[in-house]
């Protein structure tokens, strides 16, 4: 089998959020997948299954700790593998636990993720988050993965440093910090993605947040098309844009490690 790891929302190396890539040639147990995505210890690593005779891909994405039912940055890393070392269509299909998911590639290299819009409802904040955050709370929202709370400024993200032990215990996959992005900016809001509970205490850049960061910043700012920088350590871009019940997110890929799994 083929394994690689790609640096995704980027397009240079060491930036963006690493992802591993696993094409397998034949359906694998489970807990074989989670214990290669713990040896690989990325954020996540996606395994790639089918895709002949024009029949969607299968692909699965896994945390050191878990399974995950959406990832962006794993699927935009899977497209790159695809549309680097295989001729495949502009267009790709895969089937996962969030249903069809499609891709398509420009000629300058950008890769467009077709997902689905998971929209916010305003929450009181559960016990411990605020604090486990250390940060003012403007507006507190859930859906059906992660909290978001946004803050004052770009300055106020950036400041976050949180208790991961205490937001190990919000129940949720993740949380999402926010922010409109200051005036200087080449971004449209800015954000970091904190998911201790699933064995990520920090994710570097988070395609499946801005499922939720689209449409609340659209809804905002009064744009469909929108930039979204994630301001972890490695940082990353996400490029966003509503369509109806489905969002665009788009960014580059680069790929770091192409190598043969001896397993």
């Amino acid at each position: 089998m083929r394994i690689y790891t790609v640096d995704s929302f980027t397009n240079q190396f060491f930036k963006g959020n690493p992802a591993g890539v696993c094409v397998l040639g034949n359906p694998v147990p489970d807990a074989w997948m989670q214990s290669l995505a713990a040896e690989m210890r990325h954020s996540e690593t996606a395994f790639l299954l089918g895709g002949e005779d024009g029949e969607p891909y299968s692909l699965r994405w896994f945390t050191p700790s878990v399974e995950v039912a959406l990832c962006g940055h794993a699927t935009l890393a899977t497209a790159h593998v695809l549309y680097s070392t295989e001729t495949v269509p502009e267009t790709l299909e895969f089937s996962t636990k969030s249903g069809i998911l499609s891709t398509t590639r420009d000629k300058s290299g950008l890769i467009t993720m077709d997902f689905p819009v998971k929209v916010l409802r305003e929450v009181s904040p559960p016990s411990g988050l605020i604090e486990a955050l250390g940060v003012k709370p403007l507006w507190t929202g859930k859906n059906v993965w992660d909290y978001l709370v946004e803050v004052e400024s770009e300055e106020a993200v950036r400041a976050v440093s949180p208790d991961f032990r205490a937001l190990e215990a919000v129940d949720a996959r993740g949380i999402i910090v926010t922010a409109r992005a200051s005036q200087s900016s080449d971004a449209d809001y800015v954000s970091r993605f904190f998911a201790p509970r699933v064995g990520v205490p920090e994710d570097p850049v988070t395609g499946s947040a801005h499922c939720a960061l689209a449409p609340y910043w659209s809804g905002k700012l009064g744009s469909d098309a929108l930039v979204g920088a994630q301001l972890s350590e490695r940082g990353g871009v996400v490029h966003t844009t509503m369509r109806g019940d489905r969002v665009e997110l788009a960014g580059h890929a680069v790929t770091v490690l192409s190598g043969e799994l001896h397993v």
